[in-house]
């Protein structure tokens, strides 16, 4: 894949900005997980918290191409950052971009776009992980409202959100057919936000649980038709898996460029340990890796911007980038030895970084049921 000029540029730009601003934040944010409002303000500067919004609703109206670029970049230099942006992109404001009435357009695209206001998508339950019929999230309508209860857990970016993407059942008779999703904003009469998670990984990225307990939302807050609520979901995973893909390169890369200067300055036995085969090995295979996964998610991003399908493609994508991120990072840990376990060192947050993305945006067994069954169809 060979950028244009535009591409190019973005990527640039991104990579500037991650290293100059971002990347020497990364371990300070991860220690105290706070979230990092000052990179998101930077980045919403630039008018990446808007990628894909035309800009008559003040977006940036990046190709794909260019947001894997700048995704890459900026989770190269901190993971969670890189959720962040991810997220709110595609879970966040695609499901308004793609299926909002023009209404909806005008009153929620430009504070997503702007980064006035940060996007959550709300699918996941206790008992509903990848089987979204479990879904028990209710949805009832009463007069000019729909009232919600049930529960959302897992959710990414939930407690810095302003604007959530809802999907609860108005049928539970019908399953996935039932579901249908809503536009739900923070200070809704009956909405809260439950638990923090305190995770392994990505740890300045908020996951939350969120509680519907009898909350009102107005009826104009739908999105799309009754019964489109699974179709809304699969569409935005589609694309959000080639933005988790991007992530993962950048953990791997980030990960490898550690290794690689590392393994210059280290000597034993006389000479520095990358010119030993064993660790000159190990470094060729994790280059040959990242550079196959970037491939696969670079290819996936082109057939979006051609208007190809690229469902399959963004899974294989998405599953490939996402182990070699786990274990690339896992091979600069060995290679760097105890200070690689150490946190004096990078390597070991990107270790604990990258175990997310084999999960998240739907686990990589259910990417393979995709795969397994887009070619078997």
């Amino acid at each position: 894949m060979v950028l244009n000029d535009d591409q190019k540029m973005i990527q640039k730009m991104t990579k500037e900005i991650a290293q100059k601003v971002i990347a020497p934040q990364a371990a300070y944010y991860d220690r105290t997980e706070e979230f990092p409002w000052e990179n998101v303000k930077k980045l919403s500067e630039m008018g990446f918290m808007g990628m894909a919004v035309p800009e008559i609703y003040d977006g940036a109206e990046m190709d794909m191409v260019s947001s894997v670029a700048a995704l890459e970049e900026i989770s190269k230099a901190c993971a969670s950052t890189g959720t962040i942006m991810a997220v709110h992109n595609s879970a966040g404001i695609l499901p308004v971009l793609n299926f909002g009435s023009e209404e909806q357009k005008k009153e929620y695209l430009p504070r997503l776009a702007t980064g006035d206001a940060v996007g959550a998508f709300a699918l996941t339950e206790p008992g509903a992980g990848s089987d979204a019929a479990k879904v028990m999230t209710t949805a009832v309508e009463d007069k000019e409202c729909y009232v919600l209860n049930g529960s959302k857990c897992f959710i990414s970016n939930g407690g810095a959100a302003e604007i959530f993407i809802v999907f609860a059942s108005k049928d539970k008779t019908k399953g996935v057919k039932g579901l249908s999703a809503f536009i739900v904003e923070k200070g809704a009469p009956g909405f809260s936000i439950g638990k923090h998670e305190e995770k392994m990984g990505i740890r300045a990225s908020s996951t939350v649980e969120l509680i519907f307990d009898n909350c009102r939302i107005p009826k104009k807050n739908q999105l799309g038709k009754d019964g489109e609520g699974f179709k809304i979901a699969m569409v935005t995973l589609d694309t959000a898996r080639i933005g988790i893909a991007a992530q993962a390169v950048g953990i791997a890369e980030g990960a490898y460029q550690e290794a690689v200067a590392y393994a210059k300055v280290r000597e034993q036995f006389g000479k520095p340990i990358c010119y030993n085969q064993a660790i000159g090995f190990m470094l060729a295979n994790m280059a040959i890796s990242i550079e196959a996964a970037r491939q696969l998610t670079y290819h996936a991003a082109q057939l979006k911007d051609n208007r190809q399908a690229f469902g399959k493609e963004a899974a294989m994508a998405k599953t490939f980038a996402s182990d070699v991120a786990v274990q690339v990072a896992l091979d600069a840990i060995q290679i760097m030895g105890g200070y690689g376990y150490s946190r004096e060192y990078p390597v070991e947050r990107m270790l604990r970084d990258a175990k997310i993305t084999q999960i998240y945006e739907g686990t990589n067994q259910i990417q393979r049921v995709v795969i397994s069954r887009s070619i078997l169809q």
